[in-house]
């Protein structure tokens, strides 16, 4: 059991409670849930199969009227064609995760997963026995994968490749070109790949494409989804995995050795939905996007703080580095208990998301303008940065070699400009690591040469990557520089 992890949404949302009990007033931008109830005609198909007397058992795979619904709503809204007979439904999406993993992985197997991804993915994984191994998601690439990295992530011990678009947390869509290759490398490698598409609906730009759709790739891929986001139905736990023909028994017996089946009314109210397609949906849609570019706006007009237009879900992702403090999780925990706002940092989904929040937009309007507002205020009352800390970075000792501290201070300087005097050679670290893929801090007598080099422009940045360098040495953005050489 040491070997499943958790969300911490439910953490987060627990100390925001504490908050309220104590008399705070709290805006909840931690868990990622519509806040539209139910169409009305999808709980009455619920509620009417209640009163039908529909609580008894079904087949452990889902009665056959919502597989059929499930296989002709997927071949009209995204063109997936399926075999009623390949889909499983189960309470909720999170357990076609577990069954899949479990069917796939053994002990020393490794799956890649997106980084920053949902961190069930890890969870599972881990909980298989097999290894991890995360795709980073970085923001220079739209949050896209870079493909040649994954080709370099996959060894021979590689079986699966978690997919997830549109992603939480970032709201990035992957793009035609990247399935495209993404297929190649599943078949090329004989990879099976498990496509996470619970928010396949919510897409604002672009399209949402199915990797099941490539040459080849419906017979090794694992289709998830289910009716939490699209259908604001999350407390009503439905999900269903379309599975190649050979999982389909196997996956079968998974069910019927956890849950048995999935409750009778909930199957009957998710046939409606998917039916029906009732237009409160449409008009939640829309409403998301009207509130995605509100908060976008609004956030992005704070300062230290910038945010990408996501494409698809219901989350943004600002990138929080210019704030200049500690961690993620520090910001995050800050504009909780100094501000009133509950969010994640990004370092919940993942190592990649350092320098990053994650916000729902899953909330009115109002609410999050409320939000940016409080956020906006907190972030203007932040104290600045101790003076001096430019001059001591530059006029530290030629031998001194603490290279933790040097990295806290060049962060410090870079990523909190807009407190600090604009100096000369500013732009030109912010645009080094900002453009370039990889940074490295070469082994000198004297670290702070080779700052004054980057600072004019003359020293390259190449190795390392910069979102990674600012996650390394954002740890240490309080420290100052030592003084005294090393012994």
């Amino acid at each position: 059991m040491s070997r499943l992890g958790t969300e911490t949404a439910f953490e987060v949302l627990a100390k925001a409670r504490a908050l309220e009990a104590k008399g705070r007033d709290i805006i909840h931008l931690e868990i990622g849930e519509p806040d539209f109830d139910t169409p009305p005609s999808i709980v009455a198909a619920g509620v009417a199969a209640l009163e039908r007397g529909e609580t008894h058992y079904t087949p452990s795979a889902g009665v056959i009227e919502l597989r059929e619904a499930i296989a002709a709503y997927l071949r009209a809204r995204r063109g997936v064609t399926v075999d009623p007979a390949q889909v499983i439904v189960t309470p909720g999406a999170k357990p076609i995760m577990f069954y899949a993993l479990l069917a796939l992985l053994d002990d020393g197997d490794e799956a890649i997963y997106p980084d920053p991804g949902f961190p069930i993915y890890s969870s599972m994984i881990d909980f298989s026995g097999a290894r991890g191994v995360p795709l980073p998601l970085r923001e220079r690439n739209d949050f896209q994968p870079d493909l040649d990295e994954l080709r370099r992530l996959v060894t021979d011990r590689t079986k699966v490749l978690v997919l997830n678009s549109p992603n939480n947390p970032t709201g990035a869509v992957l793009s035609r070109e990247a399935i495209r290759e993404i297929a190649r490398i599943a078949r090329e490698r004989d990879l099976w790949v498990l496509t996470d598409e619970i928010y396949g609906e919510l897409v604002y730009d672009g399209e949402h494409r199915s990797i099941s759709l490539e040459e080849g790739m419906a017979e090794r891929t694992i289709l998830l989804d289910g009716f939490s986001k699209t259908f604001a139905m999350t407390g009503w736990r439905l999900g269903y995995g379309v599975f190649p023909k050979p999982l389909v028994e196997p996956v079968t017996k998974l069910v019927t050795n956890s849950v048995s089946c999935t409750a009778t009314f909930v199957q009957r109210a998710g046939a409606a939905a998917l039916s029906t397609r009732p237009p409160e949906v449409d008009r939640m849609i829309a409403e998301f996007r009207t509130r995605r570019d509100a908060i976008v706006r609004g956030l992005s007009a704070v300062p230290g703080v910038s945010c990408r237009s996501p494409h698809g879900a219901f989350y943004v992702f600002p990138n929080i580095t210019a704030l200049g403090l500690r961690s993620s999780a520090d910001v995050a925990d800050r504009i909780l208990y100094e501000a009133g706002v509950a969010t994640l940092a990004g370092t919940c989904f993942g190592s990649e998301g350092e320098g990053y929040l994650r916000l729902p937009y899953a909330n009115s309007l109002a609410n999050l303008e409320k939000a940016v507002s409080r956020i906006a205020d907190w972030a203007s009352r932040l104290a600045p940065l101790p003076t001096g800390r430019w001059s001591s970075l530059l006029d530290a000792d030629p031998v001194h070699d603490h290279r933790d501290d040097l990295r806290g201070d060049l962060l410090s300087v870079t990523s909190a400009r807009h407190r600090l005097p604009a100096g000369p050679g500013i732009d030109e670290v912010e645009e080094h690591l900002s453009r370039e893929r990889r940074v490295h801090l070469p082994e000198l007598a004297g670290p702070h040469a080779f700052v004054k080099d980057l600072l004019d422009g003359r020293e390259e940045v190449a190795e390392e990557g910069a979102p990674r360098l600012a996650r390394l040495i954002h740890a240490q953005a309080n420290c100052p520089v030592a003084q005294q050489p090393r012994s």
